[in-house]
């Protein structure tokens, strides 16, 4: 028995001295600046405490009431500020190429900054918001109620995490937004780029599979069905073969555009205003207002003893 347990303890060592050898790995993170990475889990609290403030009594404290509205969001809006500022420090650290064993004064400054910046915006993102939740309504015969879709939808929790992530993004903050719409892409299967650029009234259906292109462009009253891919074709590149970065390459969706289930539309294009995209359509091209892009018909065709299939 002995014996064993101490084969297991030789096994265990040499593990660990070779996972601890330096040139295994080509991706170490080291704070340089005495911050670690963004927390994931505290970004989760982060984002679930936002949807209480921008939806109280759906989401945190539930039983908000008229006369403690103003209590219930002044605490939450003074939680989120302060762990807001944390995390977006530690995101700015984790970019900052000046590796001082000290917190640069940048840092230090620049977090609580743009924490206030992103509070200052809740209003105007709960609007956003509103208009997203009344559309997905008016467009979904199968919804009892705009709060039921608050609540429960996968596309609003989606549209949620981008609109909150993307004025982040506008801000300049850097990592946290990527991170916070691919919370949302782990929940609901729904991929939004928090750099796209996405107007009031929008609405997925159903939600899962869509992915939309970081320099995505989509306009007012747009519709997307489950499966809807906004991206991009074959990457140009740099002498060295890199991918060239900041280059448009995702479509442009006008105002009032409905595209069904499974499109896939690539590279930068745009989809006139008023268009309708069919199902399981494959599209390159830019197409006018007013277009309606369908399948070839169903071919019919006759075998005999299995023959062609």
């Amino acid at each position: 028995m002995e014996e064993i347990k101490e084969r297991q303890k030789n096994i265990i060592e040499k593990t660990i001295e070779r996972l601890s050898e330096p040139s295994l790995y080509k991706m170490i993170y080291m704070p340089g600046h005495g911050k670690p990475m963004p927390s994931i889990s505290s970004l989760y609290e982060i984002i679930e405490t936002a949807r209480s403030i921008l939806f109280p009594g759906f989401f945190g404290e539930s039983k908000v009431q008229t006369h403690t509205l103003k209590y219930h969001i002044g605490k939450n809006v003074d939680w989120l500020y302060e762990n807001l500022e944390e995390q977006i420090r530690r995101g700015i650290c984790f970019g900052c190429p000046q590796k001082s064993s000290e917190e640069c004064e940048k840092c230090k400054n620049r977090a609580p900054e743009l924490a206030s910046h992103f509070i200052e915006k809740l209003p105007e993102l709960r609007n956003d918001l509103e208009s997203d939740i009344q559309a997905t309504y008016n467009g979904d015969p199968a919804s009892n109620s705009p709060e039921e879709i608050i609540f429960s939808y996968p596309g609003i929790r989606a549209i949620t995490n981008y609109r909150l992530a993307h004025e982040l993004s506008n801000l300049g903050v850097p990592l946290l937004p990527r991170i916070i719409t691919e919370m949302a892409h782990s929940d609901t299967g729904i991929d939004i780029h928090p750099e796209a650029r996405i107007g009031e009234n929008f609405v997925i259906d159903h939600g899962t599979g869509v992915v939309i292109g970081e320099t995505c462009e989509i306009g007012k009253n747009v519709k997307l069905y489950q499966g809807v891919t906004l991206g991009a074709k074959s990457f140009p590149l740099d002498e060295n073969g890199n991918p060239i970065k900041g280059v448009d390459r995702h479509p442009v969706v006008e105002d009032d555009v409905v595209i069904y289930a499974e499109a896939t539309i690539l590279g930068r294009v745009t989809i006139g205003s008023g268009s309708v995209i069919g199902g399981n359509v494959w599209l390159t091209r830019s197409v006018p207002p007013n277009s309606k892009i369908l399948q070839q018909k169903a071919q019919t065709m006759n075998f005999k003893n299995g023959e062609g299939i």
